[in-house]
């Protein structure tokens, strides 16, 4: 039976029909969208007049998060903003270092298993001045309990003397770039990079699979999905052992399961040839909620954390240029291997200098092998420059911009990581957009919240956190921003033929809105309450979740 659903309004992303009144759903696709004279052609239906009073647009699709932010509202929230939970309490943002070892002091004094760790997530010690947060630090909250908190990057862990001591990291002579040394010669307790926080944050409640998700971790993920009108999202940096990957079949395929997953697989632990093998095997096990099949490569760090790579004249506060997280011979082998068979890349860049190692390896890759539609995707791209975008586009890459960055480390990044003038330029959409680059917007959960409409604010607004726009030249229209959080997103992982827009035979995926997106002051759009979702035909009210 067709259900033929009705709103205030719908915004389609069709440009045949920009904006319709009513949509047609039958066995989770959509028949058709328009007047409700023209659906009734396609035979009996029910009407359903639950919408009349809300916008409709496509699910959004969230090309850049980790579906493990739903296993670390497990851990104790230590970020400097206020911030919802999957459950919709909101946690008080930490804005000091006193407040962050009062927080985990009142949870480690209410824990009755004395070798329990603790484990933290969301901190990010350029809120404090950059004053770095050391192993003495977190041992004023215990030390004969193992104690781990990652950074709102995901790049970077503190961790406190016993978590060194049971990785037998607590000594000299360690001579890694990723592990600071203190004054005594010992490690100061910071950690950078996957690497060495693996083998240390195991022992504090981070395991081997860090950023993996389990079951209620999936399962909370998705209900920050439907807070958020979100029904696609991507885990865009897991290790997909076979036990995560049962767990993400099962959850999933579950009828109470409100979003589409599309996991990523990392391309670190592994030979690019066991990473191309894996994929492989993989991408046959897909599901319509569970895509998978897709890689992900990490050439650098974070700005904020000083450890992406950044062309001359570098950090404006003379910090020593970041890290290098794959050597240029696995990139090349993972960009060849995958374009030779038919595998799509998602390469994670921040500093311009690691996204210039990337268009030279892709460059000398496609001449090896030419694809007339890889889809490769930088992810991050920050400091993309003008030169760099023109490139992109001769090669047929599309960019996925961190539009959140202005605002939660915008006024940051002007005083402090690269200075007045690349800030003004950072995540720089509309050049994007004007070089003809397929654009998708992200928040890159759980590094900020979850939340398309807010992404959407910050790439058309440019505001940092104390009210200042950031490039002003930068920003993007309305209609531009809703695109790229929906078909655009859709368009970076192959699936516009699928999601991203209110069209016959596309799956029916819908945001559903309390306001209209193109109606609102623009400093309004994040601020629009979201109902929940329809995913595959599917009613999910947020309230419910």
């Amino acid at each position: 039976m067709t259900t033929i659903f009705k709103a205030k309004k719908i915004i389609t992303m069709n440009p045949a029909r920009p904006v319709v009144t009513h949509v047609a759903v039958r066995d989770g696709r959509i028949v058709g969208a328009g007047a409700l004279e023209e659906l009734r052609g396609f035979g009996d239906y029910t009407l359903n007049e639950e919408f009349s009073d809300k916008v409709l647009m496509p699910g959004m699709v969230e090309g850049h998060s980790h579906a493990v932010e739903g296993k670390w509202w497990r851990y104790v929230y230590c970020g400097y903003f206020d911030r919802m939970d999957p459950h919709g309490k909101v946690w008080t943002g930490l804005k000091t270092i006193d407040d962050v070892i009062h927080r985990l002091q009142q949870i480690e004094q209410s824990m009755s298993d004395p070798d329990l760790p603790l484990s933290g997530w969301a901190i990010d010690p350029i809120y404090y001045n950059d004053k770095t947060i050391t192993r003495h630090h977190l041992d004023q909250v215990s030390t004969t309990r193992p104690i781990a908190i990652m950074h709102a990057s995901g790049h970077i862990m503190n961790v406190n003397s016993r978590a060194l001591e049971l990785a037998d990291f607590l000594r000299t002579g360690i001579d890694h770039g990723g592990v600071p040394l203190g004054d005594d010669g010992l490690p100061s307790g910071e950690l950078k990079g996957p690497d060495v926080m693996m083998p240390v944050g195991q022992y504090a409640g981070f395991d081997q699979n860090l950023f993996d998700f389990d079951e209620q971790g999936l399962i909370d993920f998705a209900r920050l999905c439907v807070r958020t009108g979100v029904t696609t999202a991507t885990d865009l940096a897991a290790k997909l052992g076979d036990d995560v990957i049962e767990i993400g079949l099962d959850v999933t395929a579950r009828e109470d399961f409100p979003a589409r997953i599309v996991p990523l697989r990392f391309h670190h632990g592994l030979t690019p040839a066991e990473l191309i093998d894996t994929v492989m095997k993989l991408k046959p096990k897909s599901t319509d909620r569970f895509r998978l099949g897709r890689i992900k490569v990490v050439a650098d760090g974070s700005i904020q954390g000083f450890s992406a790579r950044l062309r001359w004249p570098g950090y404006y506060n003379g910090a020593p240029n970041g890290l290098w997280y794959i050597a240029p011979e696995q990139m090349r082998e993972i960009f060849e291997s995958a374009l030779a068979n038919d595998l799509q890349v998602h390469t994670h860049t921040n500093g311009d200098e690691a996204t210039d190692l990337v268009l030279d390896i892709l460059q000398d890759a496609l001449r090896k092998h030419p694809h007339p539609d890889h889809r490769f995707t930088i992810q991050h791209g920050q400091m993309i420059n003008a030169a760099q975008y023109r490139r992109m586009a001769n090669m047929g890459v599309c960019v996925n911009h961190f539009a959140n960055h202005h605002f939660y480390w915008g006024d940051e990044h002007y005083h402090l990581t690269v200075g007045p003038e690349r800030a003004q330029r950072m995540n720089a959409c509309r050049t994007a957009l004007d070089n003809g680059i397929p654009l998708a917007i992200h928040s890159d959960a759980p590094v900020t919240p979850l939340g398309p409409l807010f992404t959407a604010w910050c790439a058309v607004n440019r505001l940092t956190s104390s009210g200042r726009v950031q490039g002003e030249h930068e920003k993007i229209t309305v209609e531009e921003a809703l695109y790229a959080i929906t078909i655009g997103a859709a368009y970076t992982l192959g699936l516009d033929d699928e999601i991203g827009s209110i069209e016959a035979g596309k799956c029916a995926d819908f945001a559903i809105l309390e306001e209209d997106p193109t109606d609102v002051d623009p400093l309004a759009l994040k601020d629009i309450p979201v109902w929940g979702v329809v995913q595959g035909g599917r009613l999910f009210p947020a309230e419910s979740v």
